[in-house]
């Protein structure tokens, strides 16, 4: 009897080792993917460079116009390296004396950057609020608010001009950096708030109900759980909020002049009936202008990187 149960217990022991191995195997083939799969993810990848390339190009353009003499911008070929490299373009739109009575690059810079970060804080200010308010709090006209919204976000500012310059006219604050400010942050706000709210919403109110059970107030467990899980959605309005302003030329234009103006209309002073346009002095007036966003996100952007993760790890 012992002479026939060995042989079946060694075959059972050999068959287990197989089967246990057999998944260790197969780990160790390479999966092939379907030759349809490759093509269409290399298809994929060939339409997003296209789509990339497409949105560089023009800031490329822009930075080597920049540095390049300007007998060789209106020459009929083209140059797409600076070879001819200069850096008289930005002197020339860093010191160009503007017409009597108008502004220059330095008065632009200042004017934009106090109009730009006012707006800025009003706005998330304000928008953080009301998308607390819209999200946390059920009150009669939550829906109808949350559309007119939604709604007011959908009229272009420039279908407003003629109102819009009649109450500035009116409220007395025609060529001032208040008055702009204002209009900005009406035109940026309903936006915030809708982008906010679903920021909001995202969070979970048990989070702040489990640390009001550890012994956190109200106004902690908001601090401590829930406002950092919000800061990537005001990073994110933030930004758009600064570009927004920072970029707006329409209004500024309409309700600006002299010294007061903004760095977008600015552009307009390299335009002139009697002489022929500075192309190199605009497109090095144009880079400058790009610079203080650039500098903005990049300060920004680990901040919405961190705030992803924020609160997710205990410890």
């Amino acid at each position: 009897m012992s002479t026939q149960v060995t042989p079946a217990v060694q075959l059972g022991t050999v068959g287990v080792e197989e089967v246990a191995g057999a998944p260790d195997a197969a780990r160790d083939v390479p999966r092939r993917r379907p030759r349809s799969s490759r093509g269409t993810r290399a298809g994929l990848n060939l339409a997003a460079l296209v789509v990339f390339a497409c949105s560089v190009f023009p800031v490329y353009w822009m930075l080597n116009m920049s540095f390049t003499r300007g007998e060789s911008i209106i020459s009929r070929t083209p140059s797409f390296l600076p070879l001819d490299f200069t850096f008289r373009n930005f002197q020339t739109a860093w010191t160009r004396e503007a017409a009597p009575g108008q502004t220059d690059f330095p008065h632009g810079l200042l004017s934009s950057t106090l109009v730009t970060v006012g707006v800025l804080v009003v706005t998330l200010l304000f928008a953080f609020l009301a998308s607390i308010a819209v999200s946390r709090i059920r009150f009669r006209g939550r829906r109808s608010f949350i559309v007119a919204v939604l709604i007011v976000q959908m009229i272009p500012g420039e279908a407003m001009m003629f109102t819009i310059y009649g109450l500035i006219d009116d409220w007395r604050l025609m060529n001032t950096l208040v008055g702009l400010g204002v209009v900005y942050v009406a035109a940026v706000i309903p936006f915030t708030i809708w982008t906010l709210r679903g920021f909001v919403a995202g969070v979970p109110v048990e989070l702040e109900e489990a640390a009001m059970i550890d012994g956190c107030t109200r106004s902690q467990a908001f601090w401590r759980v829930t406002f950092p899980l919000l800061a990537p959605g005001l990073v994110a309005t933030g930004i758009f909020a600064f570009i927004q302003s920072w970029n707006e030329f329409t209004m500024a234009l309409l309700l600006m002049r002299g010294y007061n103006l903004t760095l977008p209309p600015w552009l307009l002073s390299f335009q002139s009936a009697t002489e022929a346009t500075n192309w190199g002095a605009v497109m090095a007036a144009s880079t400058l202008i790009s610079v203080p966003v650039v500098i903005f996100f990049l300060l920004v952007q680990g901040r919405m990187s961190g705030g992803l993760v924020a609160g997710a790890v205990k410890g």
